[in-house]
């Protein structure tokens, strides 16, 4: 598998790896049975993401689509940062092979999963600013390659 040389570059030289205790949101995504889950913690002042750390459990792939997605939301409004997609954190990657996209999409709805939980401390309902939280699997469109070989056992 061809991956680029920012791929490697966050796989390597992860940003943001770590966890904030006193994190204002904290989103968790990803299935066990397919090897990659990612959580992520925010801090937030002013409606603005301060920090943001992650542990990511999984591939290459998916420690850089954490990474990066980390970087690409350091220092943004709440606002921007659910606007953030898969396709941009692939973008900032220059690309991700085919049977990787799934991790750039955990990348997305892990954030999305961090401010939902902000929201929810807030005391507001997180669905009416963040929408609905894939699942692993659906995030996808159909499942990865390790949650279909699953199914077919």
């Amino acid at each position: 598998m061809n991956y680029s040389d920012k791929v490697m570059d966050h796989f390597s030289n992860p940003r943001n790896v770590g966890e904030i205790k006193d994190a204002d949101g904290i989103g968790e995504v990803g299935n066990p049975k397919c090897g990659d889950i990612m959580k992520m913690y925010i801090k937030v002042a002013d409606d603005r993401i301060i920090d943001v750390k992650f542990k990511t459990f999984g591939c290459g792939a998916a420690i850089a689509t954490s990474s990066m997605a980390t970087e690409l939301i350091k220092g943004k409004t709440i606002k921007e940062a659910l606007n953030l997609t898969n396709k941009a954190v692939m973008e900032a990657l220059d690309g991700l092979p085919p049977v990787k996209v799934h991790c750039s999409v955990l990348a997305e709805q892990a954030i999305k999963s961090a401010i939902a939980d902000y929201y929810q401390r807030q005391g507001l309902d997180p669905e009416v600013f963040v929408g609905e939280i894939l699942e692993h699997c659906d995030a996808h469109h159909g499942g990865c390659c390790a949650c279909e070989s699953i199914n077919e056992k």
